[in-house]
């Protein structure tokens, strides 16, 4: 079902790219990080727990949030869901999810186009690898530092597609189910709703639903959580207010070793490429908004 696969491809990818984590998480995640590590720690430990509103509120400094709170009701962003790939299909994935007899509506196109094709289902997995890693090597607004990393991050990704049973139609069925019902109490499948919900309403009510879809992967063989729980940040250089954090850790039994860039504004410490990227979210234009992009890429300036 293409919706459910391009919505699980866009929070691995962008998820797992946006932070590294510790195995103890520090002991007041409100307290401001002290150190640039501990601001990956801080971030990895908010989606852990599917606090996707306190991962907001640690991405960026207070001025930038409350620019980002303006511009979501606005409707020229919903940042940081800007930060997946395919993000703009997101309300309607949790639409098409949310409909009245979703679960049959959405387990018949399954069964029609998917069920059983495994051989399928893994030539894709392989071509669409070799595609997404071609793209992030050469196109979109990415860091030298994302590039690399998301380049790891699609090949086990793609390894992993290779091998689940995403062909299974029993399997399908629980998380459809699943997905439906989740989707259904997040209250977001209405018309408009992120905007009119604002973002940190909007993004406290997707917490459970994040949650619910880590647990439907696990039903194919992929443990986000014990991905975030086995990261290891590390801090590799400092230099004043910037820094480089190395971050260690298993994904989809692939080992990822990446760096990310941090800075220090106002004593705080943020990950360099999600303030780069909010920055600009939160100055697009209405028209820009609603513009089109390139698969898996980033918004443009």
């Amino acid at each position: 079902m293409p919706p459910i696969r391009r919505a699980m491809a866009a929070l691995l990818l962008s998820l797992a790219a946006l932070v590294g984590c510790d195995r103890s998480p520090p002991a007041d995640t409100d307290a401001p990080p002290k150190l640039p590590a501990e601001a990956v720690q801080q971030l990895v430990h908010d989606l852990r727990r599917n606090d996707l509103r306190g991962y907001a509120r640690h991405a960026v400094p207070p001025e930038l949030h409350r620019r980002l709170e303006t511009a979501w009701r606005e409707g020229r962003t919903t940042w940081p869901l800007t930060e997946l790939p395919l993000d703009d299909r997101l309300p309607a994935f949790l639409q098409a999810l949310a409909a009245p007899d979703a679960e049959k509506k959405l387990q018949a196109v399954y069964k029609r186009q998917f069920a059983g094709a495994h051989t399928e289902l893994r030539s894709a997995a392989a071509t669409l690898g070799l595609f997404a890693t071609q793209y992030v090597r050469s196109e979109g607004d990415y860091s030298d530092e994302e590039r690399d990393h998301y380049a790891q991050l699609i090949a086990a990704m793609s390894a992993w597609g290779q091998r689940a049973p995403l062909g299974d139609a029993t399997r399908a069925r629980v998380a459809i189910a699943q997905l439906s019902a989740a989707a259904r109490q997040s209250g977001l499948s209405g018309p408009d709703a992120f905007r009119l919900t604002g973002m940190d309403r909007s993004l406290e009510r997707l917490g459970p639903f994040f949650g619910r879809f880590k647990q439907v992967l696990v039903g194919y063989g992929l443990d986000f959580d014990a991905s975030l729980d086995g990261v290891d940040a590390s801090l590799a250089e400092q230099t004043g207010d910037t820094a480089r954090v190395r971050i260690r850790y298993t994904l989809a039994e692939q080992p990822i070793d990446a760096f990310v860039k941090v800075e220090r504004h106002d004593g705080r410490w943020y990950l360099s490429d999600v303030l780069r990227h909010a920055e600009t979210e939160a100055a697009r234009t209405a028209a820009a908004s609603v513009a089109p992009k390139a698969p898996g890429a980033k918004t443009a300036p």
